[in-house]
């Protein structure tokens, strides 16, 4: 397969600054050819509500034709109260609806969770993992991505301060570069 792969990157927080928005920028810098990471907002999405289906609101209808057009996606995002943010379940809920019209169906995906924390956001990871069997997003199962520490992670120019950093992520980018290929010729 020829071509670049474009990877719609949705950021589990809403923050200006926040560490997750902040390490998808960074994966953006470093990210192998042939994926182009794209971050999708979230943050103006109205809470999913299917009375309003009959006349979706033009937010959600944006975001379902930014994601029904990705050949992926990469999931980012913190842990709140060791589950995914509401933000993040509610652009979950929004492109999974209305029913039997997920723009998520099939679409090779990745999850990559961040917590100043050692855990790495491990729960969220997992709740949100429960989420993509349903929605059938085929999620890259290793490597794993558990960014744990994410404070420390940065220098002043949003760059990862450490190439051990850099290293395991260029890893995990290069393996789910090869993971959307494999998925989308199944």
């Amino acid at each position: 397969m020829d071509g670049t792969r474009d990877v719609a990157v949705l950021v589990g927080s809403l923050r200006k600054e926040s560490f997750t928005r902040k390490l998808a920028i960074a994966m953006q810098a470093i990210a192998p050819a042939p994926l182009v990471l794209e971050i999708v907002e979230i943050g103006d999405l109205p809470l999913y509500n299917p009375d309003l289906e009959a006349s979706a609101p033009p937010p959600w209808l944006a975001f379902r034709d930014r994601v029904r057009r990705a050949d992926a996606i990469l999931f980012t995002t913190p842990e709140y109260n060791r589950s995914v943010p509401g933000s993040l379940k509610n652009a979950i809920d929004v492109g999974s609806r209305p029913v039997g019209k997920s723009v998520f169906e099939g679409k090779p995906g990745a999850v990559v969770s961040n917590s100043p924390g050692k855990l790495g956001g491990f729960g969220a990871n997992h709740h949100l993992r429960q989420a993509l069997v349903f929605l059938n997003v085929p999620t890259m199962q290793q490597p794993e991505a558990y960014i744990g520490g994410v404070a420390e992670l940065f220098d002043a120019d949003g760059k990862f301060a450490t190439e051990s950093t850099r290293e395991f992520v260029e890893k995990f980018l290069g393996a789910f570069a090869a993971w959307v290929d494999e998925t989308r010729r199944r």
